[in-house]
């Protein structure tokens, strides 16, 4: 694939960024596999998009919500290094951009949760396209569980077209990510049934690794979860 160089200044800053700022403890139960890769991972924080590309050796390709290509700044950004707008109904042809991604070697993130985790705690209800695309295109996928002392989010509040946004930022202090074995799924994208318990198993992984952060960063420093 081509050498995208906005891409490469924005995940240079973001690696900068995370090594002034952030105490981010990264622990993996094996290393990947070469080649493209499906990453899955809760949504604690805004920051979460940006900051999975830190874990990702290739060109890291992320369903991003649609307001974040509306914001001037940002939408320039994330349009020009790559990432994969989610416009509302438009569900087959987002799929079907991220598997053209993974055939020409990229690797692809998602957020199954869909939206921020609930602030105050737990998950979102997950929804079904990592399963689907996992289950359609049979690459390794690698489930992440993040954890972050949530009282430590910065809400900000805007507009988007006329419409309140809202986001939950995670700017410093520390962050928890474990990385879990490759998973494979296989059958069929089409049966209902099948997709949903592929979801849900992706969602229980998922939950179980970033208890293991959780855990883990409590030990660290559990001053700073406490707090």
């Amino acid at each position: 694939m081509q050498k995208n160089y906005i891409y490469e200044m924005i995940i240079a800053s973001v690696r900068v960024y995370s090594f002034l700022f952030l105490r981010m403890d990264v622990q993996w139960h094996k290393r990947p596999p070469s080649g493209p890769k499906l990453w899955i991972a809760n949504h604690p924080s805004a920051s979460d998009p940006f900051l999975i590309h830190t874990l990702s050796e290739r060109h890291l390709a992320v369903l991003l919500s649609n307001n974040s290509f509306k914001f001037p700044v940002l939408g320039f950004f994330v349009r020009h290094a790559g990432q994969i707008q989610v416009v509302p109904g438009q569900g087959e042809q987002i799929l079907e951009r991220a598997r053209d991604l993974l055939k020409a070697g990229c690797s692809v993130g998602v957020f199954p949760e869909g939206t921020f985790s609930p602030p105050q705690g737990g998950y979102q209800q997950p929804r079904n396209g990592a399963a689907r695309l996992a289950l359609s295109t049979g690459m390794p996928v690698m489930p992440v569980g993040i954890y972050l002392p949530r009282e430590k989010l910065v809400k900000a509040s805007s507009k988007v077209e006329g419409k309140p946004a809202i986001g939950y930022w995670y700017l410093h202090g520390p962050y928890a990510v474990t990385v879990g074995k490759p998973m494979v799924f296989e059958g069929d994208p089409q049966n209902k049934d099948h997709v949903e318990s592929t979801t849900r198993s992706m969602m229980q992984r998922i939950r179980s690794l970033a208890q293991e952060s959780q855990q883990r960063l409590q030990q660290l420093v559990p001053a700073a979860v406490s707090a």
